[in-house]
């Protein structure tokens, strides 16, 4: 099933579930909090990368366990493989996985983690608030997965390398960017990788780049 006709310049999400009633909910859901968008829908796998394929979007928001196509049995594995895809492709596209199988994405951690888009989980148990919060972290770029896909400090070298520089030398992200040859595009993406890990995200009325530096030096990652 395909949302309404989009507009030009129009924000566009993109939601996926095999659920009538679930679907319904979050694209309601989803329009009152953003009520200039453009809201999409697909129940299959197929239809999903379809759209994903032909249409800008800024935002998916999926379920795991759906069917590969209409008539078929919903799996997690159809989800994950799904997932994997579509990351591939749109490496910089803002995704919330809002699903009671969240556990399964232990098995894209690699995946994720090189993703450069905003990336958050949604376990359907959350409250309303809790959901609309995760969507919104995901718009901002933010990276935000399962305490289990976090055990254990593990910090690439190019994630501390931004630590050091941002932290010790005083460098802003161009400056950093430059050091280390990369894009700026990726330092950010460096760093929504660090705060993850830290645990680190936003909470109103804190500087989330103090905050982070304060969690790096706890851990002893920076002097």
């Amino acid at each position: 099933m395909i949302g309404p006709k989009v507009e030009a310049g129009r924000q566009r999400i993109l939601v996926v579930d095999d659920h009538e009633a679930v679907l319904g909910g979050t694209v309601s859901l989803l329009k009152q909090q953003y009520p200039d968008s453009d809201l999409l829908t697909a129940q299959t796998a197929k239809e999903a990368q379809q759209i994903v394929a032909n249409t800008p979007l800024e935002l998916v928001v999926m379920d795991l366990s759906i069917p590969e196509a209409s008539g078929e049995t919903a799996r997690t594995e159809t989800g994950i493989n799904l997932l994997r895809t579509v990351m591939q492709k749109h490496p910089t596209l803002n995704i919330v996985v809002q699903s009671a199988y969240t556990k399964a994405l232990v098995r894209l951690k690699p995946a994720i983690n090189a993703h450069e888009g905003g990336f958050t989980i949604a376990d359907k148990s959350l409250s309303l608030k809790e959901m609309l919060i995760r969507v919104d972290w995901a718009l901002q770029g933010i990276v935000y997965t399962p305490r289990e896909m976090r055990i254990g400090l593990e910090l690439k070298p190019e994630w501390l390398e931004v630590l050091k520089l941002a932290f010790e030398q005083g460098l802003q992200d161009k400056t950093i960017a430059e050091k280390m040859n990369v894009a700026e595009r990726t330092v950010r993406h460096y760093w929504t990788q660090v705060q993850d890990a830290l645990e680190v995200y936003p909470e109103t009325g804190k500087n989330i780049r103090i905050q982070t530096e304060m969690r790096a030096r706890e851990e002893g990652l920076i002097d």
